[in-house]
């Protein structure tokens, strides 16, 4: 696509960064704040940075099944969105609230009874088991309000408010912020709880995120929250499609989230230098990485919208559009890594194997940017949007068990291969992704109304 063409839709802009940007806001603090927890417990030592790291690759699993959950939701909405019809929207949220709300109390209650168990899947050493288990317990009462709030979230966002979700975010992160210094190391009249204590502050702070959603989206009476008989009214045909439909979703977060958890298994089992370096790339890159995700989820919004509207030759252009704008972005994105790599030594206390291992998974990663700005469109941005989720999910996962973790696996456990280059196996996936994304754009198939008939 020619660079005129590709800029010269101006609204698609202003709709597009008009959603993006308080999504990228909303995620750049959150970001912000999980390197802040990074950094105060990195001070403790790499037995707690570790611990916390994969006590949080836990809680990361259960949002990625809620995420799936309500991402399929927010494919109906922001189709029921287009075509404004209210009631479709409202018993979409009350189904994607139901199921919420009940694997919520699945993981509440695995969280509080074998934390030990949990924490050993992950790592052998007792130190990080016991510390990782402690961190659990304390962050398992945040389950339940973060499922309520991410319905709220992803429905606000696919009927086009974003403000009101960023604000709220903005709200209870800057009170965990305060808190993590304060139960962290026992500032004024609180106890130096440790990892207990930033666990802690993640409770407080998303019961009142929650909180805040709940009232806010009454009072402002947004067209998600209805009468209960309105919520309740999804049908057993209804029903019907939007398993059909969430039911591929919800298979590749979990599948793709069991992958991460495997990457945290090969670097945790190779050794706590290695999942420490990890754990502090990953925590770094969400700083730059959240340019994609509203990126991804404001044009998802916008296909989603025109494919309800009966528009597909406009969903069509918005799609060839994204995949095009999103690398030239990542390429930014991924120079703005270099500098923050060099942060690494002043803002974490940890040994300089792990300093070192983690500027050179910064690096990788920078030069793997493109490829996955690109797939993050086509799986958040247009294949979801577009009603593709069986096709998604295969996508998205495929390579990960096929390629990357076997090729990872063996090189750091059975060769005893560099970080670094484990690292590099573990992102390879993203280039036979790009490939087959592309294939699957060209087709056209990608695009279908799952709204027709509700």
């Amino acid at each position: 696509m020619k660079l005129s063409r590709l800029f010269s839709d101006k609204q698609f802009y202003q709709d597009l960064f008009a959603l993006a940007i308080p999504i990228m806001l909303q995620n750049l603090i959150n970001s912000f704040v999980n390197v802040l927890d990074t950094v105060m417990i990195g001070r403790l030592g790499t037995v707690e940075i570790a611990a916390v790291g994969l006590g949080n690759n836990v809680f990361f699993f259960y949002m990625i099944i809620l995420f799936g959950l309500c991402s399929g939701g927010a494919v109906f909405i922001a189709q029921f969105w287009g075509k404004r019809d209210i009631g479709g929207i409202r018993k979409t949220v009350g189904l994607c609230c139901a199921v919420n709300l009940f694997i919520g109390g699945i993981f509440t209650l695995a969280a509080v009874l074998v934390p030990e168990r949990i924490m050993g899947i992950y790592s052998t050493d007792e130190e990080v088991i016991a510390a990782g288990a402690r961190y659990l317990c304390w962050l398992a009462p945040s389950f339940l309000p973060f499922a309520l709030a991410q319905v709220l979230v992803l429905s606000l966002r696919s009927i086009e408010q974003v403000k009101t979700p960023m604000t709220t975010t903005v709200i209870a992160l800057s009170i965990n912020a305060v808190l993590n210094w304060f139960l962290i190391f026992g500032i004024g009249p609180f106890p130096a709880l440790g990892v207990a204590g930033a666990a802690l502050a993640t409770t407080v702070s998303r019961i009142i995120e929650a909180l805040l959603l709940l009232v806010l989206c009454c009072r402002k009476r947004f067209p998600i929250i209805g009468p209960l008989g309105e919520m309740c009214a999804f049908s057993r045909a209804f029903t019907s499609r939007f398993t059909r439909i969430v039911s591929p979703i919800m298979a590749n977060e979990f599948i793709w989230s069991l992958g991460v958890a495997m990457q945290n298994i090969i670097f945790a089992r190779t050794h706590t230098d290695a999942i420490a370096a990890f754990n502090i790339t990953g925590t770094l890159s969400q700083l730059t990485w959240v340019l994609f995700i509203g990126l991804g989820n404001g044009v998802g919004v916008l296909i989603g919208k025109k494919i309800g509207e009966g528009d597909h030759a406009g969903a069509r252009d918005y799609a060839l559009k994204i995949i095009f704008f999103a690398p030239l972005v990542a390429v930014g994105a991924a120079a703005a890594l270099i500098p923050i790599s060099w942060l690494i030594p002043f803002v974490f206390r940890v040994h300089e194997t792990v300093l070192r291992t983690a500027t050179q998974m910064l690096l990788i990663l920078a030069a793997m940017y493109p490829c996955r700005a690109f797939n993050m469109s086509m799986v958040i941005g247009i294949c979801r949007a577009g009603g593709d989720t069986v096709f998604c999910a295969v996508y998205d996962v495929a390579f990960m068990w096929l390629v990357a973790l076997p090729a990872a696996a063996i090189a750091s456990l059975v060769f005893h291969a560099p970080f670094w280059l484990s690292y590099l196996l573990v992102l390879s996936e993203e280039l036979f992704k790009m490939m087959a994304g592309i294939w699957r754009f060209r087709s056209g198939k990608w695009l279908h109304d799952v709204t027709t008939g509700c």
